[in-house]
């Protein structure tokens, strides 16, 4: 009886141990996969961590964009006009062009190829071409040139520039300082829109570096458009990165303009007109226009005199000569307008045939070949 009890004993104390050595077993590996979750959980946790920054560098699109906007830009090269001298020993002198069709046609800088002498466009892949046409308005200072080549990428323009918001990201191509720079790329951000600074338009301000040679190149969205053609800049000591870029739709008006008639048909009211100090400096104003000059028979014959003044033209205020050239963009040579004026102390409304401000070239054949298009 003492032996079977002693038999009985030691089992027991063989199945409390066995049951604590699985129960230690069963904690260690619930210890393991404990620590291996959490190991997982941490390291999900940084990868998370990560991710943001991996993705900002993926996703930044400006490579891609210039990648893609850079078979579209050319660099123009020649002499300087007769009489003029450069910093450079052969008296050359270049800038930057956009292609439009993909036959040859290539917006520019009337500045760029104005009297410009043995001219020669360079595509992005090395070719050469001489240049065939040339047609110009100082006024915009843009410039349409042909070239003989087919199968070229014409760049997207955006449809208007007003479409930008000041502080979006954009990068200006061209050929800055030295002709060997051609398609060099910079970015920055669009700094102001519907400028009036020394231009007929209003312009685009960025402060993207824009250096002698940038003009007449590309200023894109990053939507990969050309939101304006890069025009000119401030220089001077204190002064950085203030560029000014002609915004899409005034391209597109000069440029319909070439293609259909080889030059822009401006209205124009006639008679000269002073701005008020307010407009002049910048600050916000509803002052109207002075009536300095009348020019035409049709202003004389409206009976405007010296020292109206001009609020409206068809019911739309106007308090700057840029705010009249916006608005006759969608006007033409002949066409009526309505004016509201003061004249000697009473309110008026004139009724005016508009003048025409006409050039001296028309377009040929190939260019009117291509009339109509948009781009």
């Amino acid at each position: 009886m003492g032996k079977k009890r002693v038999m009985i004993l030691f089992c027991s104390l063989l199945l409390l141990s066995g049951a604590a050595q699985a129960g230690a077993q069963t904690a260690a590996k619930q210890g393991t996969a404990k620590a291996k979750t959490a190991k997982a959980a941490a390291a999900a946790k940084n990868q998370k961590n990560a991710a943001p920054n991996q993705l900002n560098v993926a996703a930044d699109p400006v490579p891609q964009i210039v990648k893609n906007i850079s078979p579209s830009v050319v660099g123009i090269i020649g002499r300087a006009p007769a009489g003029q001298t450069t910093a450079d020993r052969n008296n050359l002198m270049h800038g930057t062009g956009v292609i439009i069709r993909s036959n040859g046609w290539i917006v520019t800088n009337a500045h760029v190829v104005n009297g410009l002498q043995s001219t020669v466009v360079v595509t992005a892949d090395g070719k050469t071409y001489k240049i065939t046409d040339t047609y110009v308005d100082e006024i915009s200072d843009l410039a349409l040139i042909k070239i003989n080549a087919s199968n070229l990428k014409p760049a997207v323009f955006a449809k208007s520039a007003q479409s930008a918001q000041v502080g979006e990201k954009v990068v200006a191509i061209g050929t800055p300082i030295s002709f060997s720079f051609r398609n060099s790329a910079t970015v920055g951000v669009v700094s102001g829109l519907n400028r009036a600074i020394n231009a007929s338009y209003r312009l685009i301000q960025s402060d993207t570096a824009i250096n002698p040679g940038n003009s007449g190149g590309p200023l894109v969205n990053m939507k990969g458009e050309v939101l304006g053609i890069n025009s000119m800049k401030f220089s001077a000591v204190g002064v950085e990165n203030m560029g000014f870029s002609i915004p899409s739709e005034t391209v597109q008006y000069v440029i319909n303009q070439l293609f259909k008639y080889g030059e822009v048909k401006r209205p124009s009211l006639g008679f000269s007109m002073e701005e008020s100090w307010s407009a002049i400096v910048g600050l916000p104003t509803q002052d109207p226009l002075t009536i300095t000059k009348v020019v035409s028979e049709e202003a004389k014959k409206a009976g405007i005199r010296e020292n109206d003044v001009l609020y409206s033209i068809d019911g739309k205020r106007v308090t700057s000569i840029v705010d009249i050239n916006e608005l006759f963009k969608a006007y033409m040579p002949g066409q009526t307008v309505k004016l509201l004026m003061q004249s000697d102390g009473d309110i008026v409304v004139r009724k005016l045939v508009l003048t025409a401000e006409l050039g001296e070239d028309a377009i040929g054949e190939a260019a009117a070949g291509d009339a109509g298009d948009e781009f």
